[in-house]
């Protein structure tokens, strides 16, 4: 949808529920294992590129927005889980951070090692090689939601909870459970009786599912509540600090370059979505949610 699912960070896809063991990680290592339609979707490198524009440029500027805001400072270590070609990663590295990024997808890692700025390997995000308390942060950005089951994305956070060390963070991302009627209702798309099968589905129980692999209908994933969320971040574990929209209700602008370019109109385009960013009466209607989590005995010595 509007490529808004399209990618939006990392895609990793998956980096998450499938097992790439080794440390390079490979196309046979994956061979079998991702569900064909997501392998399609991402295997012709859709995630470069997708944050240079529109809404993507928009997501990436508030999501570094955030990061900055809760991370600690350089030279934290940080673990991108899913971290896709790196574009998080590269920035945070340009930033003095001390980063490690983990994929499923062989295309992304070696995207990102071809940046030559952080070590990137193949992995599991529901069983990481790192050992315990080893990262100040650990980024879940464009992850959850391709990892459709509940008890999948419980591991993954859980795991996201034993690398980090004490006062650390998890910035877990997900996509909002009514984006795609929001999307559709803006683009016209409901009368298309398959995508209004597919919001029906999405409404109903977050599962999406792209049947007929439509371009700009996203593939598999899960789409939250935003109470979801909230209730699964803090059932592996993790004290919820804080969850906000990322782009709030701006997404739906049909304007967002020309604004974004504008030093006047991106400065009001972003202050808007900061005083809103935690509205709950407004957390739905953004594209995509973020959730800050810290470990909870850790937190509970601060």
């Amino acid at each position: 949808m509007r490529e808004l699912y399209a990618v939006v960070h990392s895609i990793l896809l998956l980096g998450a529920s499938f097992v790439l063991s080794s440390p390079g990680g490979s196309a046979a290592t994956l061979a079998g294992v991702l569900p064909d339609e997501i392998d399609r979707h991402y295997a012709g490198g859709v995630e470069l590129g997708w944050l240079e524009r529109g809404g993507g440029r928009l997501e990436l500027q508030r999501t570094r927005e955030l990061l900055v805001r809760f991370l600690a400072p350089a030279p934290a270590r940080v673990l991108d889980v899913g971290g896709g070609p790196g574009v998080y990663a590269g920035w945070l590295a340009e930033q003095g951070y001390e980063v490690s990024l983990v994929d499923a997808m062989p295309l992304h890692v070696e995207q990102a090692r071809e940046l030559g700025m952080f070590a990137a390997r193949g992995g599991d995000a529901r069983s990481l090689d790192e050992t315990d308390e080893s990262f100040d942060a650990v980024l879940l950005l464009g992850l959850l939601y391709h990892l459709t089951e509940r008890r999948d994305r419980l591991l993954a956070l859980r795991e996201a909870r034993r690398v980090l060390c004490g006062g650390g963070i998890v910035a877990a991302g997900a996509i909002s459970r009514f984006a795609s009627v929001i999307d559709g209702l803006v683009l016209s798309w409901l009368g298309d009786p398959r995508f209004r099968a597919i919001v029906e589905g999405d409404l109903a129980t977050g599962q999406h599912r792209n049947p007929g692999d439509e371009p700009g209908w996203f593939t598999t994933a899960f789409f939250h509540h935003p109470d979801e969320l909230a209730a699964e971040v803090r059932e592996a574990g993790l004290e919820l600090d804080v969850l906000l929209a990322v782009e709030g209700i701006a997404w739906l602008l049909n304007d967002l370059d020309e604004r974004i370019d504008d030093p006047d109109r991106r400065e009001q385009l972003l202050w808007a979505i900061s005083a809103l960013e935690g509205e709950p009466a407004l957390l739905g209607a953004t594209a995509h949610l973020l959730a800050i989590g810290r470990r909870a005995d850790a937190a509970e010595r601060r």
